[in-house]
């Protein structure tokens, strides 16, 4: 054959560490810490909102408007219009997709071309800087990292950006820059000053921010989620992105948003047009019911938006006290479903922890699987390839879990450590 079979931008995605740790934990049926899959169903009331979308005729058995079904797109920006304090526009400033994935796919095909500069926050999530080399762009990265002399990383708090580092990444080849708050999978949350330094450059620069909020309302200790959005000067030049999956428990459903400016959000609508066009009619009816059930209860005890954060709470704090109890140093998320964990004072009984190509956080990880039953994701693989070094010493649990399967994972461990 004298053609390539594939588009080169294909080429230009690295592995998919997700799918590889899945396969591996399938195989040796290990306990799967690894994904963000809550075991617990969602909330009673949206399950009965879809089983009576379902039953309610042949309407929520059809398309519906391309953008978004109506009542959702509505419920959305009422919503989102009382968190903002400003009116967003549901026909203009508002799009519902195939999850917080597809948003995030949509704006980077939508503002990135070829040769533009994408800063990547890291660590990152991988269709950010997949999606900007599949565009034709390049990701500039600036990682977030322990504060110098902190005496010990209790907390994803003391993870932190260098002003100077990220300042010197904007160029006029700048277009977007993408962040992530709370923050997968380190579970910071970035404080309002953070969030001016971003902002300030992006004014000074005219550069787009992308927003990945996902996890905005799982948020611990008092850190509050500010969205950049809503700092003067932003809303102009701001996509923020959000997830009925993460919020409602159900991340089968796939229904994402991205809400921002007319001006941005018509050229991410011509993406969505010519990828998926529609998403089911159904499931935005049912989570347009959730929306109009929380803006009602909203800043009540009986919010789902309040009762989540706090189920998880003490979720974290087992994971986290478990960790402790076994030698590995976990790093308190202070918003999110993940916890990072410090393994290098640990000695893995495998002679494979120090040798091969792939790095050490890889290696343990799949070990980990193989011979312990337990399975989790390596932290390096959140970063690019020139910072992934300094970071691979860590491993990502998900304590988004019943309390069964994570005192199967603390049985797991002190098993593996005390030899017994």
């Amino acid at each position: 054959m004298s053609k390539h079979v594939n588009a080169g931008r294909t080429s230009k995605v690295g592995r998919n560490v997700w799918r590889e740790v899945g396969q591996l934990a399938a195989k040796h049926r290990a306990l799967n810490l690894a994904e963000g899959i809550p075991d617990f169903p969602p909330p009673t009331f949206i399950r009965e909102a879809l089983c009576e979308a379902v039953g309610g005729g042949n309407v929520m058995h059809q398309y519906t408007k391309v953008f978004g079904h109506p009542p959702l797109v509505k419920n959305v920006a009422k919503f989102f219009s009382r968190i903002m304090d400003r009116e967003i526009n549901p026909s203009e400033d508002v799009l519902i997709t195939v999850g917080a994935f597809h948003a995030l796919y949509c704006a980077i095909q939508a503002l990135v071309e070829e040769g533009d500069e994408v800063v990547v926050i890291e660590p990152f999530f991988g269709i950010y800087s997949n999606g900007v080399k599949m565009a034709g762009g390049a990701p500039v990265y600036v990682p977030l990292r322990p504060k110098a002399g902190a005496g010990g990383v209790l907390s994803s708090g003391d993870w932190v950006l260098s002003a100077e580092e990220l300042s010197s990444k904007f160029s006029p080849r700048t277009k977007a820059i993408m962040i992530n708050t709370p923050n997968n999978p380190l579970g910071k949350v970035y404080r309002g000053e953070e969030l001016q330094l971003i902002a300030d450059l992006c004014i000074k620069h005219d550069v787009i921010c992308v927003s990945d909020e996902v996890y905005e309302w799982l948020t611990y200790d008092g850190a509050k989620h500010v969205k950049i959005a809503s700092l003067p000067g932003m809303w102009e030049r701001t996509v923020t992105i959000g997830s009925a999956g993460k919020s409602f428990s159900a991340t089968g459903w796939k229904v994402g948003w991205a809400i921002g400016p007319q001006r941005i959000m018509k050229h991410m609508k011509t993406i969505h047009d010519y990828s998926v066009h529609h998403c089911p009619t159904a499931v935005q009816e049912a989570v347009a019911r959730g929306f109009e059930r929380e803006h009602r209860v909203f800043g009540t005890p009986e919010s789902y938006f309040q009762q989540l954060p706090a189920m998880l709470r003490p979720k974290r704090q087992k994971l986290a006290s478990c960790l402790e109890s076994v030698g590995l140093q976990p790093v308190m998320p202070e918003g999110g479903y993940f916890m990072i964990a410090d393994f290098s004072s640990v000695k893995a009984d495998s002679e494979d922890q120090s040798s091969g190509d792939e790095p050490m956080d890889f290696r343990f990880v799949k070990w980990l699987i193989r011979e312990k039953g337990l399975a989790t994701v390596p932290v390096s693989a959140f970063y690019s390839p020139e910072h992934s070094k300094e970071f691979d010493k860590y491993i990502r649990f998900c304590f988004v879990k019943e309390d069964s399967t994570l005192e199967s994972a603390e049985r797991i461990l002190r098993k593996w450590i005390t030899g017994q």
